[in-house]
């Protein structure tokens, strides 16, 4: 980033300024999200816009080592304390708050202090990942699905929405706060698909519209920052956690993704199963094969392996197939004469532990693998995987993914494309961070894993 660069985006910003104002916002927050899928932010009054936005604003390079209870798995040779990095807001992206009145907030880009790109900014990576499959003439659009709790509890989960699974009496009771959540999410320019309630005790979800991948990233920030914000208003505690409760089925966080040539949905109207094309039967052959290392990064925590379970609609079979709920790879084609519009490939294995850059980071790789090398698909799946035998299973090539974070983590480290598409200083802070987290649960009961991750995220 060069001076002239930084001339441009202060003198943007600076237009901005006296609008932001009328508006009410008196500051500015500008986050990241770390290794462990937790947003860390830094904020300047607004007046301090513009500066913020030519130069940044500094971040030790230990966030990148940031365990998810703040504890540093520091890099060896004693560095931990040494360096800095620049966080820059994408003014593009800027929004005002709705359900935190007086704030701004906008994604960040981190930089090096030379102005170079910081190597391990997940946020960037996927820029990168995305812009070259764009140079093959591809475009990818996604969305991912957000499953809360909200609590009345403390510490201790206590439903606040009650009543059935996917029931009225659910909605009606959790009616104010539903609302509240929506008109804020309206206000901040985010278009909400659908909202109800989740099969879980308190459990609610909403979809939103699909876009590019860093932009699908950005707006699974700020809803979640957004849902949160309302439950602080209304009294209620929020949870993102793939397990709140140890007995329960826990939150998910599938991922839809489209791809595109020309204005076309390459998912759609093709010769392949389902109507897929050639192109998009290789990008979801890759994604599949992939999907073990994958985990490392879209099931990211030890509470993520209480969660996927079988017969839990989780995914946890490496397999895929038409609507099927308990396939990891969903493929969806919608209703009879809207698949030009419609059909995307849901992976249903991922969670909201996940930072959500890194995951659609490696999904995009692993993809444009798939392309690269003309990856096929096997035969899908039209049963849950859980009734098959075990021959049946070898038979098939129907695989258990990985069944904890240490089995994901090797998966990870052993993938040449993720590692490659990572680069190595990245893959080692992810590494050292899920080392941390396995050393620290070490012994854990389900109980205890749940009770210690479930207010973090």
């Amino acid at each position: 980033m060069d001076l002239a660069e930084r001339d441009r985006r202060s003198n943007r910003a600076e237009g901005l300024v006296q609008d932001l104002a009328d508006r009410g916002v008196v500051a500015v927050a500008t986050s990241f999200v770390d290794n462990s899928g937790i947003s860390r932010a830094k904020a300047v009054p607004l007046d301090r816009l513009p500066a913020l936005a030519a130069w940044g604003v500094g971040f030790s390079t230990a966030f990148d080592y940031f365990r998810f209870d703040d504890w540093v798995a520091a890099p060896p040779g004693g560095q931990a304390p040494v360096g800095d990095q620049r966080i820059v807001p994408d003014l593009d992206r800027l929004v005002v708050l709705a359900a935190q009145p007086g704030w701004a907030w906008a994604p960040g880009d981190r930089y090096a202090q030379t102005g170079d790109p910081y190597p391990l900014d997940s946020r960037l990576l996927l820029s990168r990942v995305v812009d070259d499959l764009a140079a093959k003439g591809i475009n990818v659009l996604s969305a991912l699905e957000i499953e809360w709790v909200v609590s009345t509890g403390a510490d201790e989960y206590v439903p606040a929405a009650e009543g059935p699974a996917y029931g009225l009496a659910r909605l009606a009771n959790a009616s104010d706060y539903s609302r509240d959540v929506l008109t804020a999410l309206a206000e901040e320019g985010v278009r909400v698909e659908q909202f109800h309630p989740e099969y879980a005790a308190g459990q609610l979800e909403l979809s939103v519209a699909p876009e590019s991948p860093v932009h699908a990233a950005d707006t699974s920030v700020l809803v979640r920052s957004t849902i949160r914000g309302v439950g602080v208003r209304h009294g209620l505690r929020t949870s993102f956690s793939p397990k709140v409760d140890a007995a329960g089925v826990g939150n998910g966080g599938h991922v839809h993704l489209s791809l595109g040539r020309d204005e076309r949905n390459l998912m759609a109207g093709g010769s392949g199963r389902f109507g897929l094309t050639d192109e998009a039967t290789a990008f979801a052959g890759g994604v599949l094969e992939h999907l073990p290392g994958l985990l490392a990064v879209g099931a990211p925590s030890v509470a993520s392996y209480l969660r996927l379970v079988p017969q839990h609609w989780a995914g946890a079979y490496a397999c895929w197939g038409l609507e099927n709920r308990e396939a990891a790879l969903r493929m969806v084609t919608g209703s009879s004469g809207s698949e030009e519009w419609a059909a995307n490939l849901e992976v249903k294995c991922f969670d909201l532990h996940a930072n959500p850059y890194l995951m659609l980071a490696g999904l995009v790789a692993a993809g444009a693998a798939g392309l690269d090398s003309g990856a096929g698909l096997p035969e899908p799946v039209d049963v849950d995987p859980a009734t098959l035998s075990e021959a049946t299973l070898e038979h098939r090539g129907i695989r258990r993914l990985p069944e904890t974070l240490r089995e994901a983590l090797h998966a990870f480290v052993s993938d040449e494309v993720l590692v490659g598409a990572f680069g190595e200083p990245l893959v080692e802070a992810i590494s050292a961070v899920r080392e941390s987290e396995l050393e620290f649960f070490e012994g854990a009961t389900a109980e205890e894993v749940t009770a210690a991750s479930r207010w973090e995220h």
